[in-house]
């Protein structure tokens, strides 16, 4: 088995070579080599491997302290686990935005923050159906935790009502060490005994029972777009329940919207769709229909001779706006029904008959009239 390369050697450096120049051959190497720039060859792949590895212990003061000493028959063996080094996913943005230095941070001691946060809250809220027409000014009355107006969110009732925690030793955040796969991560975080203060609280506040979060009632105006739909959220930032950290930044509130149903609309999108019931006459000879519509303009629809039951009527640009093109808005879809009397006045019924007859002698029979209709249906 070939032996190792030295690491100095990978990056082209002197041992004493100092941090700013390990990091500049490593970005030069790292780009020649990098897999994106040599597709289907397996040298410069595994080329590309070794200069991470040899980044990844040189770059970390006491890796690089320890391969000076024992080189790679270091105690403990590898310090990448019994596999070796497997190789990092580093893309040309972090190359040349320096993204790499986060990544191989990680493997030795590498430190994130975590800043408690407080919990976003979710409420629904109905709005007319006029509000996706015209967009809405609204508000809403939310019950949350909120920092305690006695203490201004401390938990002491007074100053000097606590102590230095023990925990943290009053530096009020902790540092949590975890393992992902060989490597190590350490993460600050807000210490939960004195919720990130450095401080116990000895004399709690009367207000809150030294939590420093008591539930207020707010209320929160927001506004509403033309074109809204139901199951849209807004998200309101900050204005969700306040952390239970001191230094913690608030949750955000989200209104989930539920539009209220028309009277005779169905939406699609911002189309609407009505349906139309006419008696016999106004199909037969046709009619000029007005309404009254959400645009405050009367809707008219004309209905043209000899229309039949199921047959509809477009009306462009009479719909609700594009909530993202607001200047154009969608249809109207209008479809035509029959509507017929349950029981005829004795002269009226006798009229309708004497039409039938008529209309008899004038049209097709039934059986040429439902083969017609089949042609027709069928695009024959």
């Amino acid at each position: 088995m070939a032996s190792k390369r030295d690491y100095y050697d990978i990056l082209e450096v002197d041992k004493g070579a100092s941090d700013d120049q390990i990091k500049q051959s490593f970005r030069s190497l790292a780009r020649k080599y990098h897999p994106d720039k040599n597709p289907d060859d397996e040298d410069a792949e595994t080329r590309f491997k070794e200069i991470q590895e040899a980044y990844a212990i040189l770059s970390n003061p006491e890796e690089r302290r320890k391969y000076d000493v024992f080189g790679h028959e270091r105690p403990g063996g590898s310090p990448f686990g019994s596999r070796g080094f497997q190789g990092v996913d580093i893309s040309f943005d972090d190359l040349f935005g320096g993204g790499f230095d986060s990544i191989f941070g990680q493997f030795f001691g590498g430190q994130q923050t975590d800043r408690t946060r407080g919990s976003d809250l979710l409420v629904r809220h109905s709005v007319p159906f006029q509000a996706s027409m015209d967009g809405l000014e609204d508000e809403i009355e939310i019950e949350a935790l909120k920092d305690c107006d006695s203490c201004n969110g401390s938990g002491s009732a007074k100053e000097g009502g606590s102590r230095q925690c023990p925990s943290c030793d009053g530096r009020g955040r902790i540092d949590e060490i975890s393992m992902i796969g060989p490597f190590r991560q350490r993460v600050r975080k807000d210490c939960a005994s004195c919720r990130g203060s450095g401080r116990l609280i000895t004399d709690p506040c009367n207000g809150c029972g030294g939590d420093g979060r008591a539930l207020q009632t707010n209320r929160v105006k927001f506004s509403i777009m033309p074109g809204i739909v139901s199951g849209n959220r807004l998200r309101m930032k900050g204005q969700g329940e306040a952390s239970t950290s001191l230094n913690g930044s608030p949750g955000d509130l989200y209104i989930e919207i539920d539009v209220d149903s028309h009277p005779w609309f169905e939406r699609d999108g911002s189309d609407l769709l009505m349906a139309l019931p006419l008696n016999f006459a106004d199909l037969s000879l046709g009619a000029t229909i007005h309404i009254p519509h959400i645009d405050n303009d009367d809707l008219t629809i004309t209905v043209p001779p000899g229309s039949n039951p199921g047959e509809t009527i477009s009306i462009p640009g009479r719909g609700l706006p594009y909530s993202n093109r607001r200047s154009r808005r969608g249809s109207v879809t209008v479809v035509l029904r029959l509507i017929s009397p349950v029981k005829f006045p004795r002269k009226l019924k006798k009229k309708i008959e004497e039409i039938r007859i008529e209309l008899e002698d004038s049209i097709p029979s039934v059986e040429e009239r439902i083969r017609d209709e089949a042609k027709s249906r069928r695009g024959r």
